[in-house]
């Protein structure tokens, strides 16, 4: 956690707003699945949305398949610095992870994939 705070503090990112940038690294999810999904009601969201907006990060776009409901992706800038901050964090955690073993390693990347997957449904988020 210290590592995430420290270098999204150096980039003026909260923890929040670096998992947002996290979950949309590789997927467009609607406003509401993304306030579910972090616990958050849809006001703050959009909050945190009209910010990484405003400095060119994500945007928001009706959704294909139910015109009503908005969806929320990242754009170029968003994706270079997602990457940036990606290469930054991997090479702070690097040591801390060389001192597992093989099999604590593999353990750890199941776990980290595990906690990161966004449920797909409503139902997936229940259960």
């Amino acid at each position: 956690m210290g590592v995430l705070t420290r270098t999204g503090a150096e980039h003026d990112l909260s923890l929040t707003q670096l998992r947002v940038l996290g979950i949309l690294r590789d997927r467009r999810l609607q406003v509401t699945e993304l306030a579910a999904y972090l616990g958050l009601d849809k006001s703050t969201m959009s909050g945190l949305i009209d910010r990484a907006e405003r400095r060119g990060l994500l945007a928001r776009d009706k959704n294909p398949d139910d015109r009503r409901a908005v969806d929320v992706y990242m754009t170029d800038a968003g994706q270079q610095l997602t990457a940036r901050l990606h290469e930054q964090i991997q090479r702070a955690l690097t040591p801390m992870i060389d001192r597992l073993d093989a099999a604590q390693q593999r353990r750890l990347i199941e776990l980290l994939d595990a906690a990161s997957a966004v449920p797909s449904s409503r139902a997936e988020r229940a259960g």
